[in-house]
C-alpha cells in the first residue's frame, strides 16, 4: 500500500473541519473549491 505517512485533507477555510483535499482542491464537507454554495444533503441530518 505504500507510505502511508501523508496527509491528505488539511483544515476548510470555509468550514473549519479537516476535510479539505489537498490535491484535488475542495472541501469534501462543505463543498468549499466546487460550489458557492454549502453543500447539504437532506439525508444528513436526522429528523426527529
Amino acid at each position: 500500500m505504500g507510505k502511508r505517512n501523508k496527509r491528505t485533507h488539511i483544515k476548510c477555510r470555509r468550514c473549519g473541519k479537516v476535510s479539505y483535499h489537498r490535491s484535488r482542491r475542495y472541501c469534501a464537507s462543505c463543498g468549499f473549491g466546487k460550489s458557492k454554495r454549502m453543500k447539504n444533503y437532506r439525508w444528513k441530518n436526522k429528523k426527529g
